[in-house]
């Protein structure tokens, strides 16, 4: 008869390496916790609220926060064209708890013509894209012509004669304005304003010439009559405007000039936390609401995985560090 007090020795092993697994267990990845997100998540933006960014990345929080369960917090720290923002993100802890709400000026075409303290590609890890934003090339009225190549012609007959406007030193309408005049053998003068409204003006005024500018405004403003649109930046039409033909299609292949947008983590998070953070920025992405905002602001959604949103910022990010080899310009 077996006494009761007997106890064999792989029991006590058994309870022996229970014990290790719980200690160990403290200090397991994330990978294998099961209850994330199980605390308020924050999302960074690398510009001042009331921006466009800005209103973007709140209406993805609002959504995000209904379907991951946890509030997802807009934390706004602009200031050194994103790179203060994004230095925070990539020394913030793997845990999925602090995201950037980056775009490709923050992201990819900051790092490729200033000096920063992060590196865009190995600093990170990305989560989700959101969409894109194509620009409208718009031309003043008086400009002759109605399409690319015209305005080719002009500005080879006139080098270095007109001015081109810009949202902004640096921006993606600035560099957009600098790849067209290399991709086409042409030359302007980049005349930077603070902000697109003055810009604007004084294209209709008629003392820039030629303006890369979000393309919603673009739309508006050539429906009154007071500018042309002649091209859109993207590779393919936008469906709201399809008989607008793109820069591509109207002479210089592969011209590409857009802003994406997408959230990224620092390095080395765990997987299942990036899948499941992807899978809840890929539903808020097929909300009706989200979507109609989205639209309304002029950002085609894309819904995709990581390693898309990964392609993007290493393909932008070598087509931007080339053209700052290419062409000389004032990053101040």
């Amino acid at each position: 008869m077996i006494s009761s007090t007997f106890n064999p020795p792989f029991f006590g092993m058994s309870r022996f390496l229970i014990c290790l697994l719980i200690l160990f267990g403290i200090h397991l990845p994330l990978s294998a916790q099961t209850n994330f997100p199980s605390k308020p998540l924050r999302l960074v933006v690398p510009f001042p609220p009331g921006g466009s960014t800005d209103i973007l990345a709140r209406v993805m929080a609002q959504k995000l926060s209904d379907i991951l369960e946890q509030p997802v917090l807009v934390d706004n720290k602009a200031g050194a064209s994103g790179a203060i923002a994004a230095d925070f993100v990539a020394k913030s802890s793997p845990d999925g708890y602090t995201l950037i709400f980056a775009t490709a000026s923050t992201q990819v075409i900051n790092p490729a013509f200033s000096k920063v303290s992060f590196d865009p590609v190995q600093d990170f890890t990305p989560v989700g894209m959101i969409g894109t934003s194509s620009l409208g090339l718009i031309v003043n009225s008086e400009v002759p012509g109605s399409g690319v190549q015209d305005l080719v012609v002009w500005l080879r007959a006139n080098p270095g004669k007109a001015n081109f406007a810009s949202f902004g030193n640096m921006t993606v309408s600035h560099l957009a304005g600098e790849l067209f005049m290399q991709s086409t053998n042409t030359r302007m003068v980049h005349v930077p304003y603070k902000g697109a409204p003055a810009a604007m003006t004084d294209l209709i005024a008629g003392r820039v010439s030629v303006y890369f500018d979000a393309l919603t405004n673009a739309i508006q403003t050539s429906k009154t009559g007071r500018a042309k649109l002649i091209a859109v930046t993207s590779l393919q039409r936008n469906a709201s405007i399809p008989n607008v033909l793109t820069v591509a299609e109207q002479g210089v292949p592969g011209f590409e000039a857009v802003t994406w947008y997408g959230i990224l983590g620092p390095a080395k998070m765990p997987p299942d936390v990036v899948t499941k953070l992807n899978a809840a920025i890929n539903k808020t992405l097929a909300d009706n609401e989200v979507r109609e905002k989205l639209v309304f602001m002029g950002v085609d959604s894309i819904p995709a995985g990581p390693d898309a949103l990964g392609i993007v910022v290493r393909r932008d990010l070598a087509k931007w560090i080339k053209l700052s080899q290419e062409v000389k310009i004032k990053t101040d």
